[in-house]
């Protein structure tokens, strides 16, 4: 075993809390509506092989909805599982025998987070096991608060903890095409200083003022899309979509065209892009093949402003081996759900799918490998969340601003949880969670770390 970096750390403690929080409206993807679930807030404290302590922090949604869509499976084990994993996967941390880089640490127990997954379903006498991506989101917000300690306990920002000075070559992971290369290499020197906001248009969302009735919020938020644009001035929307009724999901692409169009030109705002995505409820790529058709033979605006189509088919890859090449000779395919490991990324990449979405509820370290990868063979790549709230959507804008995306990055809590987030959090990083002509600006990012001023927000 070689000698450790100074840099590298050795993890003391970690702080699990979890709290329950309640949708401001239903926010509906694929067959599910999420109304209420935890938020996992993580504190870790860690000391470098210099002798060095400090804190870091990690939050992440506690979504099995997204993660463990399994409807044979109640929401109330599903969450059972998860909290254990949670606690499992901590224990595995705290017994990691050697100071290390945050990475070496995550991947070296990615096998360890599989096989602990599997026991706590045994033990709750579950016949179905957890799905690995609903693993990853269990571990995502340790993994988040270790590079966070990394940064501090180094005194650096995090991302500045990527090169020959801190970790080994990208070719322990990647291979040897990698040798001498670092995560450095593909990510930005420094945040982009203003971000772009994906606003999701969700399946139950209501697009005008006419729609508008007395069972709506009255807490001063817009309750349609029309009111959202006038209020931030979005132009960048991910339509969710059925999957199964194309002639709602062409009608409904084609509405949130012309109405975020009308919107916007009232604010003298010239950019727009759209997304869709059906959370995996296509049989097959013809189904959106013939939606691309007929959206381009209606609305060729709403076709020319689509950037990409997401996760169409089922996250099983050897089950849904579906050629995706077809797709992509009309809009880039963007895999989501199954991208948990680096051989699904290949595996993907066989089948034709044009890039990758990452999220930070799969895990930092794996995403710092996925942009290197995705760099390196030239394919685009999102940045996209889990209705990320609170410190979990301060860690991923940031994430957006550091990694050259397609477009911007997803951020939709304002719209389903705008209460998850504490005032002091919001306070200190006000151009995140408060766009301007929809932008996030991440000035407030600053420090060391994950760029989350925790020290202000402690003290606010």
């Amino acid at each position: 075993m070689s000698s450790p970096r100074r840099s590298d750390i050795s993890v003391h403690e970690l702080e699990i809390m979890l709290e329950p929080q309640i949708a401001r409206t239903p926010l509906k993807f694929g067959g599910v509506v999420v109304e209420r679930l935890p938020f996992c807030r993580i504190r870790a404290e860690v000391e470098s092989a210099a002798g060095e302590t400090a804190e870091g922090w990690g939050g992440i949604f506690v979504m099995d909805q997204w993660g463990w869509p399994d409807p044979a499976v109640s929401h109330e084990d599903k969450q059972m599982v998860m909290k254990g994993t949670i606690e499992r996967f901590r224990e595995l941390v705290l017994d990691y025998p050697e100071y290390a880089h945050p990475i070496d640490i995550f991947i070296d127990l990615e096998d360890d987070l599989a096989r602990i997954s599997e026991q706590v379903c045994s033990e709750h006498g579950l016949d179905t096991a957890q799905p690995f991506l609903n693993a990853l989101v269990c571990a995502s917000p340790i993994d988040a608060a270790l590079h966070d300690a990394f940064g501090n306990v180094n005194g650096i920002d995090s991302y500045r903890g990527y090169g020959p000075d801190f970790m080994d070559d990208l070719s322990k992971w990647l291979g040897p095409d990698f040798e001498g290369e670092y995560p450095e290499q593909y990510i930005r020197d420094d945040y982009l200083p203003k971000v772009p906001i994906f606003h999701l248009v969700g399946g139950l969302d209501k697009l005008t003022r006419d729609e508008l009735d007395d069972s709506d919020p009255d807490d001063g938020l817009p309750n349609c899309l029309a009111d959202w644009i006038e209020y931030e001035g979005m132009y960048c929307l991910k339509v969710k979509l059925r999957g199964d009724d194309l002639d709602w999901d062409i009608d409904r692409m084609i509405a949130v065209h012309d109405i975020g169009r009308e919107e916007l030109d009232r604010q003298g705002i010239e950019d727009m892009h759209l997304t869709a995505d059906t959370n995996e409820m296509c049989e097959s790529p013809d189904y959106i093949v013939e939606m691309l058709h007929r959206i381009r033979e209606r609305s060729p605006e709403t076709f020319d402003r689509t950037l990409y189509i997401e996760q169409p088919t089922g996250r099983d890859l050897d089950e849904h081996d579906h050629d995706m090449s077809v797709i992509d000779e009309l809009k880039p395919v963007i895999i989501d759900e199954s991208l948990t490991t680096l051989d699904t990324f290949d595996r993907a990449m066989e089948l034709g799918w044009s890039g990758i979405a990452m999220k930070t509820c799969k895990g930092h370290s794996s995403d710092m490998l996925f942009a290197a990868k995705a760099g390196k063979v030239g394919i685009p790549y999102a940045v996209q969340d889990l209705t990320n709230p609170s410190l979990a959507l301060i860690h991923s804008v940031g994430l957006g601003a550091r990694l050259f995306t397609i477009m911007g990055v997803e951020a939709n809590s304002r719209q389903f949880f705008p209460e998850s987030t504490p005032e002091a959090e919001k306070r200190v990083h006000q151009g995140i969670f408060s766009l301007i002509r929809g932008e996030a600006d991440t000035s407030s990012l600053q420090g060391t770390g994950l760029g989350y001023q925790m020290d202000r927000i402690l003290s606010d």
